[in-house]
């Protein structure tokens, strides 16, 4: 009785902890956290205090989130068509080496706002490949029912470390100096790199050969494009970071104009806002079943208009302690519920790419907003550039009900086994473009079912990467119904098939069902050949002229 009931309890936060590579590599990004963290705020710092630029300042953050945009949607690809594991090793790497330069270069007084943000950048890129690939790789480690605790994990653990490391930052900095801080997170950016060379896990291998990154990343952005909550969450995750980075970006400002303080009043103002997240991270899963989804993602955007808007009226450190942990809050309950639906709602093929693709966008709306804020700042003042932010996030919370996301949703994340249809000609990999064509005998008072099935079908097959999919109706016949799609090559055909999910597949049974036949719809395959003999003999490709087709059937 206690096995079957140990077997019913649902899922906790630290389950994901029990699996041995997961624990290693989340807990040793803990400690890059905290080095990153206590470099963050000695950059921060430094560069108010070496330049009277405003804009310059803001742009520490932009000089982070900008590569993810650039980077993210290529490393996406990467990290779907070949070892994510190696992709993680190459960011971590990247990162490690940011730092270490940083590090020398403050040994030998060479530190300077572009250098500064020259680093901050290559660092940027560590992240865009490193994120993506480490995200992705939760679906691999994990079991499915463990992805949302894993997710949540990663967010309190970086957020547990923002309420301890700013303030050891601040305090680094005001007793050693900005080359101890920079020594000491060169030193914790080694420690994930070193967890993920020592640690291997079991990734489903596909039957299939890897698809060419440029094919890899048009079927990445087609699938998402074609996935609407996807596309809702990418618009409101953008137009989030993009207010709500005001938050960050102008802190420095925050602790140097308004409350006069100094590196240490800094990082305890930065370790109020992790406290608010690191606390909201973990009462992340009572919240979400107290309060509806979209209503507690319209309470996360309020809470960072609150912030703003205290951190643009007060002069009292401890009021704008309680504001920035009030929009910490909000900031990881917002983060953590797109991040999860985004994994739930992705298959294993193509989470890498939805995942870079949702960052990509985030991370730009990020650089932009701490552009614009910094602008602003610069060009009117900080309370300004605050109270802007404020109603940009109030827009964000309204927007959540005219573009729901649903969060809840679960996606199939495995494609099914599909056995290659026996052919009469020798295909290669390259050969094509490949033509299917299926034929359904439907009744009429069965037409509104059957229009509804395929309306789902057509969804699934262009996700998937079909091309020209047409529903055709014959004349003469009208309960004969035609399906046709087009891929270019063969390889592309087999990968299709092999992308669709279960859900995808009991649509063909259903339609099955209501063919009037005793015998199952049939599927006749063609290749395009060109009439012209010596383009087909060069090239081995059929041309755009004077087609005809070579066909054979499966069942």
């Amino acid at each position: 009785m206690q096995i079957e009931n140990a077997s019913l309890r649902g899922p906790t936060t630290l389950d994901p902890l029990r699996n041995a590579a997961f624990c290693s590599i989340w807990s040793s990004t803990q400690v890059a956290n905290l080095g990153w963290l206590v470099q963050t705020v000695t950059i921060g710092w430094l560069m108010a205090t070496i330049t009277a630029s405003d804009l310059m300042v803001a742009l520490v953050q932009a000089s982070t989130t900008l590569p993810a945009f650039i980077l993210s949607i290529v490393a996406g690809a990467v990290a779907d068509t070949y070892s994510r594991r190696s992709v993680m090793i190459a960011g971590l790497s990247l990162i490690a080496l940011a730092s270490i330069v940083l590090a020398v270069a403050a040994a030998f007084g060479f530190v300077s706002p572009w250098l500064i943000l020259a680093l901050g950048f290559m660092a940027g890129c560590g992240f865009a490949l490193n994120d993506p690939a480490w995200h992705a790789s939760v679906g691999d480690i994990l079991d499915k029912r463990d992805i949302p605790a894993a997710v949540t994990l990663m967010s309190v653990g970086y957020n547990m470390t923002r309420s301890v490391g700013p303030a050891l930052g601040g305090a680094i900095l005001a007793v050693l100096g900005p080359l101890a801080a920079f020594l000491f997170s060169a030193c914790s950016n080694l420690a994930p790199l070193g967890a993920v060379l020592r640690n291997k896990w079991h990734v489903r291998s596909s039957p299939l050969p890897a698809e060419r990154i440029s094919t890899a990343i048009h079927d990445g952005i087609r699938f998402t494009a074609l996935s609407s909550d996807i596309r809702a969450a990418i618009i409101r995750a953008t137009l989030f970071g993009l207010a709500a980075i005001a938050i960050l970006a102008l802190l420095p400002l925050v602790a140097r104009d308004r409350l006069a303080g100094g590196p240490i009043t800094y990082g305890v103002l930065f370790a109020g806002f992790g406290t608010g997240a690191c606390i909201a991270g973990l009462n992340n899963r009572l919240l979400r079943k107290l309060i509806p989804q979209e209503w507690l993602m319209a309470i996360a955007s309020i809470a960072g208009a609150v912030c703003c808007l205290s951190l643009a009226l007060t002069s009292s450190v401890p009021v704008a302690i309680l504001a920035l942990a009030l929009g910490g809050a909000g900031w990881v309950v917002t983060w953590t519920g797109f991040d999860v639906w985004v994994q739930l709602a992705s298959p294993r093929w193509v989470v890498g790419r939805t995942l870079s693709i949702y960052y990509a966008f985030l991370s730009g709306g990020m650089a932009a907003g701490s552009w614009i804020w910094g602008t602003v700042a610069q060009t009117y003042s900080l309370t300004s550039s605050l109270e802007l932010a404020a109603a940009g996030l109030l827009l964000v919370a309204v927007l959540g009900f005219v573009l729901p996301v649903h969060l809840a949703a679960e996606g199939d994340q495995h494609g099914c086994v599909y056995p290659a249809p026996a052919v009469a000609l020798d295909l290669k990999p390259r050969s094509g473009p490949i033509s299917a064509r299926t034929e359904y005998s439907i009744h009429e008072n069965d037409l509104d079912i059957f229009l509804n099935h395929m309306r789902t079908r057509r969804y699934a097959l262009a996700r998937a990467g079909a091309r020209d999919w047409t529903l055709q109706r014959n004349l003469r016949k009208p309960s004969r119904w035609t399906e046709t799609f087009r891929t270019p090559t063969w390889m592309d055909f087999l990968r299709l098939h092999h992308r669709l999910s279960p859900s995808d597949q009991e649509v063909v049974q259903l339609l099955a069902l209501l063919h009037m036949s005793d015998k199952p719809p049939e599927t006749d395959l063609s290749i395009e050949r060109t009439t012209d003999a010596r383009r087909t003999q060069k090239t081995g490709r059929p041309t755009k002229r004077r087609r005809h087709q070579q066909g054979y059937s499966h069942r």
